[in-house]
């Protein structure tokens, strides 16, 4: 387990993937997840989790949230310091489930070459 847990809750991937950028900049942190939540903000939300020394994840935090502002909306951001063991196994889940989505994604988008010569004829 890391020292500490932060979370960054964006309106909008845009607005994510810039306060991501920034956080992973800024300090030494690790991407432990990522959610789409239907209907934050009458919009669609965008969660991420990363942990890290105290520190560094409340630098990251920081920097993520003051880059996302500048680029969308900001909903909320938490940073958890030193949490409690159980919280290990939602951590767990969380990178299973970033491998598992990982994963699927990669083999989904891939077009078959038989397809591709079937609809060339």
């Amino acid at each position: 387990m890391e020292n500490a847990l932060g979370h960054i809750e964006t309106l909008g991937l845009g607005t994510a993937i810039a306060a991501l950028d920034a956080s992973c900049k800024a300090a030494d942190v690790t991407l432990i997840g990522f959610e789409k939540i239907i209907g934050v903000a009458q919009g669609v939300g965008v969660n991420i989790q990363i942990a890290g020394e105290v520190s560094a994840v409340k630098a990251a935090v920081e920097a993520g949230v003051e880059a996302g502002n500048k680029v969308g909306r900001v909903i909320s951001s938490n940073v958890i310091p030193r949490p409690h063991e159980e919280v290990d196994k939602l951590i767990e889940k969380f990178k299973i489930s970033i491998t598992e989505d990982s994963l699927l994604e990669g083999k989904n988008n891939k077009p078959e070459k038989k397809d591709i010569k079937k609809e060339e004829k």
